[in-house]
């Protein structure tokens, strides 16, 4: 079911990518948090209050008394949600659908390895992947603000609200690589597994304009995933922290089957 050196080989082509992205994510993480102090915080509360209906779209609303709502407010509303995301669109692809445009699975199934174990091993790497990121956000924003801001973090309902964005970013990873199985053509697998999220995303920003598109946010999944829920201590947050969790399983598990069974012409 997992072939080591498949997930080595991969794993060493995923860190150039993983660097790019951590690096654009530690720039943001280090400036929203070196942000927070009254006179930069009135400065933007004018600027929400100037246009507020395009910074209650991107997610940038909420209580920036504290430090940990400060953070939620500017960076789990869009760059939290959209890196990652991205980053998974572009490695799912390339972990199968690619390989099977190309015609370069015929390689990796006459070593012989079977379909199954090739498309476990692939979801495992997108898995590590989407798993090191969100660490790696993670442990910048405690050293960003412990840095800055010593002691005035909490920690705990951090890591809880790190915990749900993983299991968001695992769900859009799900999506991404079921996509891949599905598709033999590269292009179909990119406009599926981009387009899903990309769709939930924007009509989670339909939604958080409010009026009549507010009950929008019922059609995405991007919901489930609610940071003034887990700064208030709701518990039914956390349940739909495990409904997203549940559901990138069955993703996962989708595509390996799929993938397992479909004639890929070789």
């Amino acid at each position: 079911m997992f072939n080591a050196t498949l997930y080595r080989r991969e794993i060493k082509g995923s860190w150039k990518l993983f660097v790019i992205f951590a690096a654009v994510l530690t720039m943001y993480i280090v400036m929203i948090v070196g942000m927070y102090n009254p006179e930069l915080s009135d400065m933007l509360d004018e600027f929400a209050q100037v246009m507020p209906d395009l910074m209650n779209a991107v997610g940038m609303k909420g209580d920036t008394s504290t430090l940990l709502g400060f953070m939620a407010t500017y960076l789990y509303g869009m760059l939290f949600s959209v890196f990652p995301m991205v980053f998974s669109i572009i490695r799912a692809n390339a972990l199968i659908a690619k390989y099977v445009d190309r015609g370069s699975m015929v390689a990796l199934l006459a070593a012989p390895v079977k379909r199954k174990t090739v498309a476990f091993t692939q979801m495992a790497v997108l898995g590590t992947c989407i798993v090191a990121l969100v660490a790696y956000i993670t442990a910048m924003q405690l050293i960003a603000a412990q840095a800055q801001f010593p002691g005035e973090l909490d920690i705990g309902k951090l890591l809880l609200m790190n915990a749900g964005l993983l299991c968001l970013q695992l769900f859009i990873g799900g999506i991404c690589f079921f996509a891949s199985c599905l598709f033999s053509d590269a292009k179909y697998s990119v406009a599926v597994g981009a387009g899903v999220p990309v769709l939930m995303y924007v009509i989670r920003m339909l939604a958080n304009m409010g009026g009549d598109l507010e009950k929008a946010k019922y059609l995405t999944f991007f919901t489930l995933f609610n940071s003034d829920k887990i700064l208030a201590g709701d518990q039914s947050a956390v349940i739909e922290m495990l409904i997203l969790l549940a559901g990138a399983v069955v993703l996962f598990i989708a595509g390996i089957t799929v993938f397992s069974k479909k004639d890929l012409h070789i």
